[in-house]
């Protein structure tokens, strides 16, 4: 009689949800407009289908009503035993959770998983691991997908009432043009009706006729130190921003530097259209833009009185000067 062969026992993937897991989702009901309010049966409904079989039990679930309520609920989430953290929102609503990850500079456990439920305005995070926006796929990455260490960035910077804050970054944090941008689209009503991309490129075309770049010191490594007239800066660890802007494209979110792109004395027509189009990523091409990669960067205004407005994933909370870090493979990201 002949032997079966004998089949050894799939391998769990490492820090892979599974029964007994907990599950707490941090939602945010008034991003993409108030969207992820008027869906939020269906968001959750899909991740229980996607979740539920995998853990044995529903997801816990906690809804923000004011801003930074999202780090605040992660951690307390983390606190109480969560193995992996849902953000169901934006941009602005992963960077609150990946934050409340921390508390005093350390992880609150280093074993917990981020995943992400794309419900916002922006979504360019998602967009450098190719996530879904289709709430069932997206939902069944939640529940099954890798665990993938990926890199976060720290910054310092003046707060708007002057003070010296610190936090943590995931995708892109920018100076110039982009601050103003930002500012304009968390402003905005009636633009966001037509979706993330218009809303974006309609506040950057508004943002960038009354734009005039101003002088930068850009210090890096301690191995280079120039002071360019900048449209925009961005330190980079994702790929995109502004909507789908392919800012960083050759960026990598796990190789343990930043990409930095520089864009000098930048005007509307430098932006989109021809070879120098941002969204196609062609833009590094251009000779008023440079490119290059670091582990820490310093910008400082050359006039102290400048207001030279941050972006950080998508939130604008202050202005320069600001310090970079890059801290490698900080957290496990679901992709």
């Amino acid at each position: 009689m002949d032997t079966p062969p004998v089949t050894a026992a799939a391998t769990p993937k490492p820090h892979a949800l599974a029964e007994g897991s907990k599950v707490h989702v941090v939602a945010n009901p008034r991003s993409a407009g108030g969207a992820t309010s008027r869906r939020w049966d269906e968001l959750l409904a899909a991740l229980n289908r996607a979740i539920t079989p995998v853990t044995g039990s529903p997801v816990d679930v906690s809804l923000t009503s004011a801003p930074w309520d999202a780090a605040r609920l992660t951690a307390q989430a983390l606190k109480d035993g969560a193995d992996q953290v849902i953000a169901v929102g934006g941009d602005g609503t992963i960077h609150e959770c990946i934050n409340g990850f921390f508390e005093n500079g350390r992880l609150i456990n280093e074993d917990a998983v981020l995943a992400i439920l794309p419900a916002g305005t922006g979504g360019d995070y998602r967009r450098t691991f190719g996530l879904p926006t289709d709430i069932e796929q997206a939902a069944d990455i939640c529940a099954r997908g890798d665990a993938r260490s990926v890199d976060l960035g720290r910054i310092s910077y003046v707060a708007d009432d002057g003070s010296k804050e610190t936090r943590y970054f995931n995708n892109i944090a920018s100076f110039g043009l982009s601050g103003v941008v930002d500012r304009a689209v968390n402003r905005a009503s009636w633009p966001k009706l037509l979706g993330g991309k218009f809303t974006f490129a309609w506040c950057t075309f508004w943002a960038a006729l009354r734009y005039a770049p101003p002088p930068i010191r850009i210090k890096m490594d301690e191995r280079y130190d120039e002071v360019f007239n900048v449209g925009t800066g961005a330190v980079a660890i994702g790929q995109y921003f502004g909507g789908g802007m392919h800012m960083a494209p050759m960026s990598e979110p796990d190789d343990g530097v930043f990409d930095v792109i520089i864009m000098t004395d930048t005007t509307l027509k430098d932006l989109v259209g021809g070879d120098g189009d941002i969204y196609k990523g062609t833009h590094i091409q251009s000779p008023k833009v440079i490119a290059t990669r670091t582990r820490s960067l310093l910008a400082l205004p050359v006039d102290e009185k400048a207001e030279i407005l941050l972006d950080i994933d998508g939130e604008s909370p202050g202005r320069l000067p600001a310090s970079f870090e890059i801290i490698p493979k900080a957290i496990r990201l679901r992709t």
